[in-house]
């Protein structure tokens, strides 16, 4: 199974809520199982820097089927991941906001959300994955 458009539009429509809850515009993408991009929405006046950051957070978290808040704990030196960021030409990111999408335990996407702060991205995140 993986991620389908109907799927990823209801995860986004619950990550905007979220975000509208927050007082916070967003940028929000979905990836399938593949890490192909589903669907991506940003929001009014959300960071045009953010795009591109909501996107690898998703493509991050399903790469390595780990939150990118997770990702970033391990990733610090003397840690076991440290220097991931530099892999994949660059495309790991390591900010918290990307989670992987579980249906039975097992990994079909995941949502990545950027454009507030680590913790507001998370939230945002979580709210998104709880739709599917």
């Amino acid at each position: 199974m993986s991620i389908g458009l109907a799927e990823a539009r209801r995860i986004i429509a619950a990550a905007e809520k979220k975000a509208d809850e927050l007082g916070q515009p967003m940028n929000v993408a979905v990836v399938d199982a593949g890490g192909n991009l589903v669907a991506f929405e940003r929001m009014a006046n959300a960071w045009l820097g953010s795009i591109d950051i909501s996107q690898k957070k998703a493509w991050t978290s399903r790469a390595f089927d780990i939150t990118t808040k997770d990702l970033g704990t391990h990733s610090q030196s003397g840690d076991q991941f440290f220097g991931i960021h530099a892999s994949n030409d660059g495309k790991v990111m390591i900010f918290a906001g990307g989670i992987p999408l579980k249906v039975d335990g097992k990994v079909v996407g995941a949502i990545g959300v950027s454009g507030g702060s680590g913790e507001q991205d998370h939230a945002v995140a979580e709210a998104g994955a709880a739709a599917l």
